[in-house]
């Protein structure tokens, strides 16, 4: 029993002693406390969170916002090399060549339609009549005003006429006294050598000839003085009168303009006015269409307005044949994301309506061989500047910056960013537009 307990010592580290062992020695341990189970679980919880986030902060920063979805519902194409036809399609509406429109120059109530729309007319047939009581007034009002005009004008003119004669008058009994003073006044100068006048019948007879002299020659200064005023007066009112006989014409003219008639041939169209309708000065009342000459209007991606340029060739499918266009006009207005221009046709066959749309394609430059992707919805979401290609092992796409150049219906030209033989997504990127990373998985 003894050597046991010592054995048991000596396992302990306890020095062993002889004989009889103390009492109580075998009792005397350390007693070691168990930590809670609660708190390990905490220490564990708190060790998987740090793992967590040092996990997340590193795939944070070495691959920024990431997004899982669904390959199956995403569009992947390849980057190839090929031919880039640089032609895209549009549709063309067949306009008339030339329009006139038909406006109403003055107002007035419909009398009177003389012709249906739709109808061939040629130049100068009547269309419509109209009434207009005030305008006839106002013609009446004119006249009026020109004929007082006339006889104010013909009145200066009897005035300047009897002034004329009046002066004439004076000038002729001014000139006869003048000579039978001077006759007189020799006489008695003559007389008055010989002592038989008297020196004051001589002075006055110089008197009275210096006075009609002088009288004379202020009524030539007045007859001038006043023939020269009368003849402005009557010059401004000439000029007066023919300022009202012109306005009079004008009067006349817009009353023959109450009965509308057709500037030039053509199909009418556009013509819907009813009998008893007031038209208001300027109204439109319809228009003449070139019967014989359409074009087309086109309304093209503003994408491509700095490449569109005045006088490119397109074509156009018109029943199973092609027809050469050319770009005669461009309207630089962009509206809904869209630009027109107008193209003219190298012919114009049989069978053409206004209003017919029509399929064409426009050249833009020539074919070559390039990078090149499909084209995609993608594009209206990146507007071209990026692009989700895709890993080798297609477990992921990731964002790429790029730069993509032409674009047709079917292919868009790569000048930087992508190699032949890559992966991209092409349909839309509305959901995803800021992430930088996606997980594609196949469920």
């Amino acid at each position: 029993m003894y050597a046991c307990m010592d054995k048991i010592r000596k396992l302990k580290g306890a020095t062993p002693t002889p004989g009889m062992g103390v009492s109580g020695q075998s009792m005397d341990r350390k007693v070691v406390r168990e930590t809670p189970w609660t708190k390990k679980a905490s220490y564990a919880a708190a060790v998987l969170l740090v793992i967590a986030f040092g996990w997340w902060f590193i795939s944070t920063v070495s691959g920024g916002r990431s997004l899982s979805i669904d390959s199956q519902r995403i569009g992947v194409d390849a980057v190839t090399v090929g031919t880039f036809e640089d032609i895209i399609p549009a549709r063309g509406q067949l306009v008339p060549r030339s329009t006139v429109y038909l406006d109403a120059i003055e107002g007035g109530r419909v009398e009177q339609i003389l012709v249906e729309d739709g109808a061939q007319v040629e130049a100068g047939d009547a269309i419509a009549v109209l009434s207009n009581t005030n305008l006839q007034l106002e013609v009446l009002g004119r006249e009026a005003a020109v004929t007082e005009q006339l006889n104010n004008m013909r009145t200066i003119e009897l005035q300047l006429e009897q002034n004329r004669l009046s002066h004439k008058r004076n000038l002729v009994e001014i000139d006869y006294q003048i000579t039978r003073l001077r006759r007189a006044l020799d006489r008695q100068e003559d007389l008055a050598t010989r002592n038989l006048v008297s020196q004051s019948e001589l002075d006055d007879l110089r008197d009275e000839l210096n006075y009609y002299v002088a009288r004379r020659n202020v009524t030539l200064e007045s007859q001038a003085t006043g023939t020269r005023m009368q003849q402005q007066q009557l010059s401004q009112l000439r000029d007066a009168g023919a300022q009202l006989q012109a306005g009079l014409g004008f009067a006349r003219k817009n009353i023959d303009d109450l009965s509308v008639r057709a500037p030039l041939p053509g199909k009418l169209s556009g013509f819907d006015i009813e009998i008893g309708q007031s038209i208001v000065r300027g109204g439109r009342l319809g228009q003449i269409d070139d019967p014989d000459g359409y074009k087309l209007n086109v309304k093209i991606d503003e994408f491509y307005l700095g490449r569109v340029d005045l006088q490119q060739v397109a074509v156009a499918d018109h029943n199973g044949r092609d027809i050469r266009l050319e770009i005669s006009k461009i309207y630089p207005q962009v509206n809904g994301g869209q630009f027109e221009v107008d193209m003219t046709l190298a012919e114009q066959p049989a069978g053409l309506r206004r209003g017919q749309t029509m399929q064409i394609r426009l050249t833009l430059g020539d074919p070559e061989e390039v990078i090149r992707i499909p084209n995609g919805s993608f594009y209206q979401d990146t507007g071209g500047n990026w692009i989700f290609v895709v890993s080798p092992d297609g477990s992921e796409a990731i964002r790429r910056t790029v730069r993509l150049g032409r674009r047709n219906v079917d292919f868009i030209e790569v000048l930087d960013g992508l190699e032949p033989g890559e992966k991209v997504i092409t349909s839309p990127y509305t959901s995803y537009t800021n992430m930088d990373r996606l997980s594609l998985d196949s469920e």
